[in-house]
């Protein structure tokens, strides 16, 4: 038996598997992928045991993390249902599909189990991470204090409802290609002024990584901080100015309702 078995190890499976692995031992984790070849090169490197096995997965973790696409859960369950449906040891899914509900998940395993639906995003890689979640009323309070403990190396956890989650996963999920094309954007801005893309990469992307940790550190308001930055006539004034002039504030907040809206559309 694996305290944590992980099915699909693609890039979000892989960075949470790694999370893990810094607190567990990799002799308590399963690697599962159809590519065995990619799950013994994660296992490799987290000293963990792989596998292209997902009925032994599902039968063996006490926390199965489900990391294939939503497509692909039908099929995934077709194979892991009866061996969930057999098992008499307590275990717990944790589902990272996007738009299929815990409700959903549970018809899917076959009937009432312990769900935990989680949203991370691309910076868990880093340990810089978001991940939303929300249980059903199966999950013990000591299985969820186990699955908290065991992500922390992933970066920040947080538990909403889960009619929340969609709302938020467009904001810490979606958001990092929005930062990312907002750091694209004021690299370009300082090539146009004379630095290298190098330098103005940098510059960009320090400059974001240390305004999140002073808005998360001091708990400050996004627009005291901003105050804080511009000087009365000053440079900073000039260019939020420039900012709201082109619609700054209003493109980011369609951007988020674009993204909820589509997810919304996904889900019929």
């Amino acid at each position: 038996m694996k305290q944590f078995g992980f099915i699909g190890c693609g890039n979000m499976g892989g960075a949470l598997a790694s999370a893990v692995a810094k607190n567990v031992s990799g002799q308590d984790i399963l690697l599962c992928d159809a590519s065995l070849e990619k799950a013994q090169a994660l296992a490799a490197a987290l000293g963990a045991e792989a596998t292209d096995d997902a009925v032994r997965t599902a039968r063996e973790a006490t926390y199965l993390f489900l990391g294939v696409k939503p497509q692909g859960f039908d099929a995934l369950f077709a194979q892991i249902a009866p061996v969930l449906s057999a098992r008499t040891d307590r275990f717990v899914l944790v589902s990272m599909a996007a738009g299929l509900s815990i409700a959903h998940v549970e018809r899917l395993a076959g009937g009432a189990c312990p769900v935990i639906r989680i949203m991370p995003n691309t910076p868990v890689a880093v340990g810089a991470g978001m991940i939303l979640y929300a249980a059903n009323p199966h999950v013990t309070e000591a299985e969820l204090a186990t699955f908290c403990k065991s992500l922390a190396a992933a970066g920040r956890l947080d538990a909403l409802p889960e009619d929340k989650i969609d709302a938020a996963s467009t904001v810490s999920g979606c958001g990092p290609a929005f930062a990312y094309l907002f750091a694209e954007a004021l690299a370009d801005g300082g090539v146009a002024n004379g630095l290298s893309r190098d330098k103005a990469i940098l510059y960009a992307a320090q400059m974001m990584k240390g305004a999140a940790e002073l808005l998360l550190t001091t708990g400050k308001h996004p627009g005291q901080l901003k105050d804080e930055v511009c000087s009365p006539g000053g440079t900073t004034i000039a260019g939020v100015r420039a900012l709201e002039q082109n619609g700054f504030r209003a493109a980011a907040m369609g951007a988020v309702t674009a993204a909820y809206d589509r997810t919304m559309e996904l889900k019929k």
